[in-house]
């Protein structure tokens, strides 16, 4: 769509038109005749003489070709810078403090652009500024005198949006999946206004003044704008009669999916407390998903730097986060004219920059350097332990006779240091021939009810020495020692204080009907203490029990003290089942 409204700009600043009239004719030369008058464009001039041979139509039509399309490529960088400058202003932030029930603060940032207003404002000045661009030199240039090209492009353009754009936009939806509006009550006034601007128009057209627009008509109009968006604003953020539309949730009883629905607000039901703003919500649903990507990005890179995972989190957010519509339309003019894509430029920049960071030596390099590394990097340890020990290795390379210092230090995760663990930073000394170094930190035990909870412990900071102890200089280049992966250990508390929170390890079982018999896993979270006798039985779902689909089961499960798994007891399978098994739990409690 921007490449066609770029397009009609071109057209009409470099077209040669002909204003044709009631009485006019044209020969079979392509001579303007009688009444017919041959205008020159705004930029170019009308090309004398007016009866050309077919070679100087065709060289003529080239260069008019290639004059549009350098103009449209113009056009286009023009709208798309306009359409950055928009998305810079309209992504603007604050920060806000937040002040929660136990009275704790926290301070997060909000953008001060509504995304209701600023879609109907200045997001849509920027996409239609081609259009309105070429409908104000259309009328300009004809002494306000209605042309052939602007007002059929800003209706036109409204048609297409309402009809060829909702159309693709359900279409290209892939099968299995859906959609939803986010924002139900503000599709309803958009696409309520946007009926009443067709009505509208064809009022002011051929009702109250046929073919005459009126000054106190175009008033009017340019102020049913301002309304227009305090409409939507208002329904955005409930306000006015909005408030008393209740939005009711129900849960979909095969899928778990929260289903939302627009209702009235039953009586007799009390909001007990309260529901956060929506900038709230966003905020902390935001801080949710970088939070979880930082942990992934943790657990698969645990050599790189928190700046590091930083940037790769942020890219991801970016990746998986809604675009505004400058952002496809600057994406859609820059893939067109061969700019490349935004996002894979990024991509690129953060790959060099990441290579350089962690390049990689060569094999020379790599038999002569020692390497010092965790092994393993992963440990789990129970909140009662008291204490857990990490293994360092060092593996020497082919000069055994230096000294290595190497730094150690916690890092806290869910984990906090003074109330889960004991902070604890070092020094670790490899001398010649030693291959392994272990470090104790001390776990803090409590008796309050916890999730399981993990924080890391990085090795940083490496320097040689020689075989007396001496530091000595290590060149950049060649070095004696390197840090190698995997750098940064993760340290895992179970809870203790806490019978366990038990799930199967697969929520969904499928099961073949010659199997004969089904075996489900059955885990134990959040705290291992003591014995605990679990319950469990069969429900019949699609498939029917008594030995008709399957035998029906019941019985105990026996989860001894700081036992984790378990595997339960089978299922027999007739061959007549074609449908999975539903099973239920019930939880125990501790002998």
């Amino acid at each position: 769509m921007a490449a066609r409204r770029a397009a009609l700009v071109a057209a009409l600043l470099l077209a040669e038109p002909c204003a044709p009239e009631p009485a006019a004719e044209a020969n079979g030369t392509g001579t303007c005749q009688g009444s017919n008058r041959c205008q020159p464009g705004v930029l170019l001039p009308v090309w004398q003489p007016d009866n050309p041979s077919f070679g100087d139509k065709a060289a003529r039509a080239i260069v008019y070709f290639v004059a549009m399309m350098y103009m449209f490529l113009g056009v286009s960088i023009i709208a798309d810078r306009f359409m950055a400058s928009i998305e810079v202003i309209t992504s603007k932030e604050k920060e806000i403090t937040i002040t929660k029930a136990n009275g704790e603060t926290s301070i997060g940032t909000v953008r001060i652009w509504n995304e209701t207003v600023s879609n109907l404002t200045l997001m849509a000045l920027g996409s239609s500024a081609p259009e309105i661009l070429l409908s104000v030199i259309e009328v300009c240039g004809h002494n306000f005198q209605a042309g052939e090209l602007g007002p059929g492009t800003i209706v036109g353009s409204a048609a297409f949006n309402m009809f060829v754009v909702i159309a693709v936009c359900v279409y290209v939806i892939p099968s299995g999946e859906s959609r939803r509006i986010k924002h139900l009550r503000v599709f309803f006034v958009t696409a309520s206004w946007s009926i009443f601007a067709y009505i509208w128009l064809y009022l002011i057209l051929a009702v109250i003044s046929p073919g005459v627009v009126q000054v106190w008509e175009a008033l009017l109009t340019l102020v049913f704008f301002p309304v227009c968006v305090v409409f939507a604003w208002a329904a955005d953020k409930r306000l006015l009669f909005y408030k008393y539309v209740y939005k009711r949730y129900r849960a979909d009883p095969r899928s778990g999916i929260i289903i939302g629905t627009e209702g009235e607000l039953p009586k007799g039901i009390e909001l007990d407390g309260g529901f956060p703003p929506a900038e709230r919500r966003e905020l902390d649903e935001s801080r949710r998903e970088v939070i979880q990507i930082l942990k992934e990005l943790k657990q698969k890179h645990p050599e790189k730097e928190l700046e590091q995972l930083v940037e790769m989190a942020n890219y991801c957010a970016l990746l998986h986060q809604q675009k505004s519509r400058a952002f496809y339309r600057i994406q859609a003019t820059r893939m067109m004219t061969g700019a490349g894509n935004v996002l894979k430029k990024h991509v690129a920049e953060f790959s060099k920059r990441s290579s350089a960071l962690l390049e990689v030596p060569s094999d020379a390099e790599e038999e002569a350097c020692s390497r010092i590394f965790f092994e393993p990097c992963a440990y789990h340890c129970l909140e009662n332990c008291g204490s857990v020990t990490l293994s360092v290795a060092c593996q020497h390379g082919a000069e055994a006779n230096h000294t290595f210092y190497v730094d150690y230090k916690t890092e806290d995760g869910s984990a906090k240091a003074g109330s889960d663990y004991e902070y604890s930073e070092g020094t670790l000394i490899f001398k010649p021939g030693e291959t392994q170094k272990e470090l104790q930190i001390g776990i803090i035990d409590d008796d309050i009810f916890e999730e399981d909870e993990h924080f890391f412990v990085r090795l940083l900071n490496l320097r040689v020495g020689d075989a007396e102890g001496m530091f000595e200089a290590d060149s950049a280049e060649h070095p004696k020692g390197r840090l190698v992966t995997p750098l940064v250990a993760t340290v895992t508390i179970l809870d203790d204080d806490h019978a366990g929170i038990f799930a199967f390890q697969d929520r969904l079982l499928h099961v073949s009907e010659c199997q004969g018999a089904l075996e489900a896993t059955v885990l134990r979270g959040s705290g291992a203490r003591g014995t605990v006798l679990l319950p469990y039985r069969t429900v019949e779902g699609t498939a029917r029990g008594g030995g008709v689909d399957y035998e029906d089961a019941c019985g105990e499960l026996e989860f001894r003290n700081d036992e984790t798994t378990l595997l339960g007891h089978p299922v027999l399978v007739h061959p007549s089942c074609a449908q999975p098994l539903h099973t239920r739990t019930q939880r125990g409690c501790p002998l």
